[in-house]
């Protein structure tokens, strides 16, 4: 590069991280933490044979109606198939269709707090993977470095070669 190139070439300058840049990383960082606790348990609940099998009895139905849709949880309890995991407090996941106070249905304890799943393989694990990017996205964005403005005030009037 000649002496001339060099004066010409535009400088690469970065400007640092913005308030808005952190803040998009520390809900990033929110996200992620929110998933990995789960990680675990919601791999094993992805695949129909994991986990400890069993039977959980409903006691309690709640339901909140949206328009056109209607989300219900059921609440109750877990015994396990050999009697080896009894958990009185549990939430269903993924509520079976038609269960109601005092039904059954076959479940499996997995090992996450607060919930048993359907024999089934839950899809749950996509909602997780999806929060995981987004989070790892907001952190990438957020930190990085900006490009600095440049002005495109150049009054000199400087030409290239004098070709004409």
């Amino acid at each position: 590069m000649t002496l001339e190139e060099s004066r010409t070439a535009p400088a690469r300058r970065t400007r640092g991280v913005t308030p808005f840049g952190v803040l998009m990383a520390v809900f990033g960082l929110l996200l992620v933490f929110l998933v990995i606790p789960n990680a675990g348990p919601v791999l094993r609940a992805s695949q129909a044979g994991q986990g400890t099998p069993g039977v959980f009895t409903a006691r309690e139905r709640s339901c909140i109606r949206h328009p056109g849709h209607e989300a219900c949880t059921l609440r109750g309890a877990f015994r396990s198939d050999d009697g080896s995991v009894e958990r009185p407090t549990v939430a269903l996941y993924g509520s079976g269709k038609g269960l109601r106070e005092g039904g059954t249905a076959r479940a499996r304890d997995v090992g996450r707090s607060g919930t048993v799943y359907l024999r089934d393989a839950s899809h749950e694990w996509i909602m997780n993977v999806l929060l995981l990017v987004a989070g790892g996205l907001l952190i990438f964005v957020g930190l990085r470095r900006l490009p600095a403005r440049r002005g495109q005030r150049s009054g000199s009037g400087e030409s290239g070669s004098g070709g004409g």
